[in-house]
């Protein structure tokens, strides 16, 4: 078993940290006060090519591993939760759901400006309804012969004001009920469709979070991915990579704040030493850096079970369900070990703290992952 990354991957590591040091850092704390979407940083993640990662060169992606791209997640989350889930869902859910299973002239209108950052994506599954339970679709989808008119509402919608384009799953058979279920495009503008109010968020608040609503919106029949009723199959297929990505996310949160911590008690003095030198201090950056370590194998381990083409279904579940409980054990502690400035805005890990949370929430809450996997152990 070979734990060493390519060199290419270290490259595509090292950029990607670079890039948070040095664009996404500075003005990090104003963009999560004001709930500031980070536009400009995201044009400059597509030109990196963090927006397509492991899409096609053909269809304007990097054809990177997914390993190269749980990487630049981790990096970027270190500093910047609110840039990398922007990341993730234009990577995760939406390229890799067009490349997967929409057609060649899908591929061709949607994915390729997707793909090399032109444009960013949504994933809309979410209802008020229809949380954990993804069954219970409230948004229609009725079929008109050549076009679907599509009513209903979406709920905490990631880049929901900021993309262009809109992967929603809708019910179209209510009597076949989860398979009856279609995945359709929508575009921003198509008349019926309405931007709902920003969401206060605790954290991550520099993602753009919106509701949305649909009003007899018309969607040509060719922008149905995949076969009538795939709707709630695709939607799960593609939230299995997603968990992926989200587990990325919360080892870089999870990194970020050991770091700031450890740096940070190596200089804090309390009777009459650095405080790391205490045993108190030094024992928490101890289970810190083990828990972390722990998690960063699953999500690697994840991201090689999908490069290879294994089932990554509950490997996936297993990286979220851990990494993110690491990292909201983590960002606690990095409060702690801070003290009284860990509860101030300008150390960076109330910040962290905060961004942490939403990893055991969003593509699967924790609760959901145990479901998935202990099913998963039970059949054996």
């Amino acid at each position: 078993m070979d734990f060493r990354l390519s060199e290419e991957q270290l490259m595509i590591q090292q950029a990607a940290r670079d890039f948070a040091k040095t664009e996404l850092l500075p003005g990090v704390i104003e963009r999560d006060e004001k709930q500031e979407f980070p536009k400009e940083q995201v044009k400059k993640m597509g030109e990196l090519g963090f927006l397509g990662m492991m899409t096609s060169p053909e269809y304007g992606g990097s054809g990177m591993d997914t390993i190269s791209y749980v990487l630049v997640m981790k990096e970027l989350s270190k500093i910047d939760a609110s840039s990398s889930v922007i990341v993730s869902v234009n990577n995760s859910l939406v390229c890799w759901g067009l490349e997967k299973y929409g057609t060649e002239q899908q591929k061709k209108k949607y994915l390729t400006r997707l793909a090399s950052g032109d444009i960013i994506g949504a994933f809309c599954l979410s209802e008020p309804e229809a949380g954990s339970d993804a069954t219970s679709q409230k948004t229609t989808a009725i079929d008109k012969g050549d076009h679907y008119i599509v009513n209903g509402t979406k709920n905490w919608i990631t880049n929901g004001n900021s993309a262009d384009v809109y992967l929603v799953i809708a019910q179209t058979y209510p009597e076949k009920k989860h398979k009856g279920i279609n995945a359709l495009i929508l575009e921003k503008g198509m008349p019926g469709f309405e931007i709902g109010p920003k969401e206060q968020k605790l954290g991550i608040r520099g993602s753009d979070t919106h509701s949305l609503i649909f009003n007899d919106v018309k969607v040509p029949k060719e922008n149905l991915i995949g076969e009538d009723g795939f709707g709630f199959k695709f939607a799960m297929k593609t939230l299995s990579g997603g968990r992926i990505g989200i587990a990325a996310q919360a080892l870089g949160i999870a990194w970020g704040a050991y770091e700031l911590a450890k740096e940070y008690s190596k200089v804090r003095k309390a009777f009459g030493t650095e405080i790391c030198n205490h045993q108190a201090i030094a024992f928490k950056l101890a289970d810190m850096h083990t828990q972390i370590k722990a998690a960063e194998h699953l999500v690697l381990k994840a991201a090689w079970d999908k490069d290879i083409d294994e089932d990554y279904d509950i490997s996936g579940s297993m990286a979220k369900l851990y990494a993110s409980e690491v990292a909201m054990n983590t960002t606690i502690e990095a409060v702690q070990i801070h003290g009284g400035n860990g509860y101030v805005k300008e150390y960076h890990v109330e910040r962290l703290m905060r961004d942490a949370k939403i990893t055991q929430i969003y593509e699967g809450t924790s609760e959901i992952q145990k479901i998935v996997i202990s099913r998963s152990l039970l059949s054996e």
